[in-house]
């Protein structure tokens, strides 16, 4: 595989985990707004799947050299910090 090609891909699994971090963000917003409250199960039960499957799907872009593990982290503790911030927002309210 040449290194251009090997670049392509790196940036586009990048890009797709990112994205994948950006419906989770989504996801609870509109199940905060909509459906639930924050200490509910439900709640909870949707972030911690959604959050385990994105940590997998990192780990394994990490595992085929797609994706740097520290960028992965800092992908997952991004995400972390959002949705922390979102939760603060909701009980504020």
């Amino acid at each position: 595989m040449s290194t251009g090609m090997a670049t392509g891909h790196r940036e586009k699994a990048y890009e797709l985990l990112k994205a994948d971090a950006h419906k989770i963000l989504k996801l609870i917003e509109v199940q905060m707004e909509n459906l639930t409250m924050p200490q509910c199960p439900l709640y909870e039960e949707v972030l911690d799947t959604q959050m385990f499957g994105l940590s997998r799907e990192i780990d394994f872009a990490v595992r085929l050299g797609l994706v740097n593990e520290e960028d992965g982290k800092e992908l997952l503790e991004s995400l972390e910090r959002q949705l922390s911030a979102l939760h603060e927002a909701s009980i504020g309210k």
